[in-house]
């Protein structure tokens, strides 16, 4: 097997340099294309010819050469910047569809401008996926005179913009964009009832930046809109101070590897007593179940400053990948409740979802899709499944000379705080900058008082003063820095030495940034992206990763158990520990994609159902139907009500459909066979819903006449973005809210005809 393997990778890396060849000898011929005694008029002319030839049918690739060296004079006159050859190489990769991996500080934001000048000559629109609202506004300002000199249009799309602004930013010939704020968009756009109300263009072109953790990460994250409800006070506090005096052990058990609980009898008893309810498991008593087993699941499994953060009096998720504050993002309702009421405070009530797409469906509307990152080739297999995206390594402009020390292993935390406390200590003495990188906001602030104890002053950056970032980053490289960081600093920032400044050289020869790992995480990518902070640009460098026996992701895979050593202050001598660690990260990320290929599974055909049904909607309306403004009102209006109904009926399936294997039945096609079944009864629900409300408006085509029988849009929506939970609930895995949703649909369903919905 490890021959194969090895083949296959020869085969891949020779394949790899194939290519790299191949771009090395256009980015040559982009180099000869001499363009410095052009003039501006003569560069606008030949973009207007690039444009003609694009619009009139010309293939991109035979105006790649000449497209490519117009953008390279361009940006070298507006911003002073020669891209190097292997920026263009990238930008050729970019254009042919690839995944483009360029080390962190290499430039990929240049390289984006020439693949988007070029599919934007078209003038059917380019979108740049960046990874927040700040980074959009910058890049395409700082890109911005580019396109511009070249005649065409550019701008960002911020979230909070009105429809109008969002529309005519989306009309740009190149706009910059978050995925989350183009998919909101793009939500909205699915239930407006008129055309106006609109803002997107038909999906053309997209590169998408940090790719790995826009089409991996972030991937399976369903984007919600719901019609808004008001604020109300849950009572939901009775459940947690109920699921506060149940005992773990005692009362239920917990399997913390598959993250599931196990009311008992006891428990079970014990509820009852406290709710005062009976027996818990009657039908009448079925919500106070749910929402106790939602209770639990916040007592049991999400911990302050580690899951969530608590700020100006609200829950705020912290991104597990990213350490960031996950804006804009709610748990599944009842589990958001659930944790508000854990924390004593206001919950904000549910409306009904009128609409939903993961990511990955998202950007899959986009007919054309590449992307870039620093960190691709671990998971190149995953990108080549899920999206047929194939990685391109790109070289960097100067080698790397950054040095990664094996990691340091120890028995026990406490000897581990201990030697991180004494390293960083004792480099700080020397001047050296130093870049931290905890696994929480609790860590960090763990840390950051030990180093005060032991007299070293440090920045903290965590998602508690995230407003802080940009200052502290800027300073993460001077002389003296010591910055304790969650995995905020990991991705999307470009630490400078000095700071920039003239100090550089003195901080070179101090060793360049020496970045620290408190742990590994469980993807080897973004291990490798807190690496990449240090060595940019062939600076020097260093980085270590620091590991206890008793970290989380270790004692899951019973390392400490494998290991024979007593506990000790010292680092262990197990060279081979490292590889093992590093075999258990790639472990879990098959394991993660495994489970995202199955979470596919569940999404995909409610995604095709949804597709089928909005390019209906879309034909009205845009009136290429025969049908009066009544009917067109009337037909949208019950669309959208039957597929936001539908949404509710698949959501309350899914949630115990895996148990269908208690009857010797494959959880996914059970789930296929209901939802179409489901679906199929859409129509005729449409058809006969609009012939009665048409036959009360008597045709009338008076919006006012609409309005008082509420034919309209929602007075407000709400858009966020869902935790999905069900990636830790594995096919086998039972808990109280999974038997109970088994048991409803197996009882209840005849009572609510729910086959026949």
């Amino acid at each position: 097997m490890n021959i194969a393997v090895k083949l296959m990778q020869k085969f891949k890396d020779l394949d790899n340099q194939n290519k790299l060849k191949v771009y090395q000898g256009k980015a040559e011929l982009i180099r000869k294309r001499n363009l410095e005694a052009w003039d501006d008029g003569q560069f606008q002319a030949e973009s207007l010819r690039l444009q003609e030839e694009a619009k009139s049918g010309t293939p991109l690739d035979e105006l790649l050469v000449d497209a490519y060296a117009l953008v390279c004079e361009a940006s070298k006159r507006t911003l002073g910047l020669q891209p190097y050859d292997v920026q263009i190489m990238a930008a050729i990769a970019l254009h042919e569809r690839f995944l483009i991996e360029q080390h962190t500080g290499e430039g990929k934001t240049l390289s984006a401008v020439m693949p988007a000048y070029l599919n934007a000559l078209t003038g059917k629109g380019v979108h740049v996926l960046t990874f927040n609202d700040y980074l959009a506004k910058r890049d395409a300002d700082w890109m911005g005179p580019i396109y511009r000199f070249l005649g065409l249009t550019v701008n960002s799309v911020q979230a909070g913009m009105s429809l109008s602004e969002k529309r005519e930013a989306y009309a740009k010939d190149v706009t910059y964009v978050t995925a989350k704020e183009a998919g909101f968009d793009y939500l909205r756009d699915t239930i407006a009832l008129s055309e106006a109300d609109t803002v997107h263009r038909p999906f053309h072109y997209v590169i998408v930046d940090e790719a790995d953790s826009l089409l991996l990460d972030e991937a399976r994250v369903p984007l919600v809109i719901s019609g808004d409800s008001a604020s109300s006070r849950s009572d939901g506090f009775r459940f947690a101070e109920v699921a506060r005096q149940l005992k773990q052990a005692e009362h239920y058990d917990f399997d913390e590897f598959q993250r599931n609980f196990y009311l008992n009898e006891t428990g079970a008893a014990k509820a009852e007593s406290l709710l005062g309810c009976g027996n818990l498991y009657d039908s009448h008593n079925s919500h106070l179940l749910t929402s106790l087993n939602c209770a639990l699941h916040v007592e049991s499994l999400l911990k302050k400053d580690v899951d969530y953060i608590v700020r100006d009096s609200k829950i705020e998720l912290i991104e597990e990948y990213t350490g960031r504050v996950a804006e804009n993002r709610y748990l599944p309702d009842g589990l958001q409740a659930a944790l508000t009421a854990k924390e004593g405070l206001y919950s904000i009530a549910g409306g009904k979802i009128l609409g939903t797409i993961t990511i990955q469906h998202f950007i899959s509307l986009y007919p054309q899709i590449c992307g870039m990152t620093a960190t691709a080739h671990a998971s190149a297999m995953d990108f080549e499944d899920i999206y047929a995206l194939q990685v391109v390594q790109i070289p960097p402009n100067q080698p790397n000379i950054r040095i990664d020390h094996r990691h340091r292993i120890y028995t026990h935390k406490e000897a581990k705080l201990k030697a991180l406390v004494q390293e960083i200590s004792s480099v700080h003495r020397t001047g050296r900058p130093i870049l931290i990188g905890t696994s929480s906001v609790e860590e960090s602030a763990m840390l950051a008082e030990a180093l005060a104890a032991a007299g070293v002053p440090c920045h903290v950056l965590n998602a508690k003063n995230d407003a802080e970032e940009a200052d502290i980053i800027a300073k993460a490289g001077e002389p003296g820095a010591v910055t304790v960081s969650t995995n905020m600093a990991g991705r999307g920032v470009d630490i400078r030495l000095g700071g920039g400044g003239a100090q550089a050289e003195v901080v070179a020869k101090l060793g360049g940034l020496y970045v620290i790992g408190t742990h590994v995480n469980e993807s080897v990518r973004i291990d490798d992206q807190l690496r990449g902070r240090s060595g940019r640009q062939g600076d020097p460098g260093a980085s270590v990763f620091y590991v206890s026996l008793e970290d989380e992701l270790l004692l899951r895979f019973g390392i400490h158990k494998a290991v024979r050593a007593s506990r000790q202050d010292e680092a262990l001598e197990a060279p081979g520990l490292s590889s093992k660690i590093t075999s258990i990260q790639r472990i879990v990320m098959g394991q993660n994609f495994d489970i995202h290929k199955e979470l596919n599974c569940y999404s995909d055909m409610v995604e095709d159902q949804r597709r089928i049904l909005y390019a209906e909607r879309l034909r009205i309306l845009k009136g290429e139907q025969p049908l009066s403004p009544a009917e067109q009102r009337v037909r949208l209006f019950y669309l959208d009500e039957f597929w936001a109904d539908h949404l509710a009926y698949v959501s309350y399936l899914r949630e115990g459909i895996h148990l269908e294997s208690l009857a010797s039945r494959n959880p996914i096609d059970e789930f296929h066979a209901q939802i179409t079944e489901a679906y199929e009864q859409i129509p005729f629900k449409i058809n006969s819903a609009s012939e009665n409300m048409l036959e009360r408006l008597g045709g009338s085509n008076d919006p006012a006449e609409w309005e008082k029988f509420g034919l309209k849009s929602p007075a407000s929506t709400r858009t966020y973005i869902i935790n999905d939970q069900y990636l830790q609930n594995k096919r086998n895995s039972w808990t109280g809210t999974t038997v109970f949703a088994y048991w409803l649909r197996t009882i209840a369903r005849p009572i609510f005809k729910l086959s026949k919905y």
